[in-house]
C-alpha cells in the first residue's frame, strides 16, 4: 500500500535522539566521584555547564578523567572547579591542556549566591559528584555537602549492608513461595 511521504513519520526530533519527552536527554556519565558520597552527607545538588577546552572534550570523551580530590571554589562570584584531573589528549599537539588547571563552571546567578552563602557557613563545602554529557554539552553535578564524622560514615555502611540482607531474605522467601 503506497502512503504519501506526508504521513510517515519523521526520521529526526525528540524521539530520534532519545529524549523521553522530558526536557534535556539522556545522560552519558564520564565520570563519578563514589568517595564524595562516602564522605559527605549530600545536601543540595546543582548542575553545571563546564568552559572546556577542545582537547579537555576529547579527552573526557574517551572517559579518562578522575574528581577523586576535585573540589568547587566561589571566586568573585565564579565558580570554579578546582583538581579535576583531565588528563592530556594522546593526539594533541602543542595545544594540549594542563591535566589539573581549574575550570569554569557556568551557573545561574542565584544559584552561585546560594553556594557562596551556604558554603561560608561552618562544615559545609561544594564537591563535584559527576561528570557526564547531556545534548552533547560536558556537565558537572555539583553538589552542597557536609562533612560526616567517622562514626557517621560508619552508620551509613552498617544501614545499607542491613538494607542488603534484608532484599536477600525478601527475595529468597519469594523464592520459595514460587517454589513450592
Amino acid at each position: 500500500m503506497y502512503v504519501p511521504k506526508e504521513s510517515q513519520p519523521k526520521q529526526g526530533g525528540a524521539a530520534a535522539k532519545g529524549r523521553d519527552g522530558e526536557k534535556g536527554g539522556k545522560r552519558k556519565i564520564v565520570a563519578q566521584n563514589k568517595k564524595a558520597r562516602h564522605d559527605y552527607a549530600i545536601i543540595d545538588t546543582y548542575e553545571a555547564g563546564l568552559v572546556l577546552t577542545g582537547t579537555e572534550v576529547k579527552s573526557l570523551r574517551e572517559g579518562r578523567t578522575s574528581l577523586s580530590d576535585g573540589f568547587v571554589q566561589i571566586d568573585r562570584g565564579e565558580a570554579w572547579l578546582h583538581n579535576a584531573h583531565i588528563p592530556e589528549y594522546h593526539q594533541g599537539s602543542w595545544t594540549n591542556h594542563s591535566a589539573r588547571r581549574k575550570r569554569k563552571l557556568l551557573l545561574h546567578r542565584e544559584e552561585i549566591d546560594k553556594l557562596e552563602a551556604k558554603s561560608q557557613e561552618t562544615g559545609h563545602t561544594i564537591v563535584p559528584l559527576a561528570l557526564y554529557f547531556k545534548d552533547g554539552r560536558a556537565k558537572a553535578e555539583i553538589a552542597l555537602a557536609r562533612g560526616k564524622k567517622e562514626y557517621d560514615k560508619r552508620q551509613t555502611l552498617r544501614e545499607q549492608q542491613d538494607r542488603r540482607e534484608s532484599d536477600r531474605a525478601i527475595a529468597a522467601a519469594r523464592r520459595r513461595q514460587r517454589g513450592d
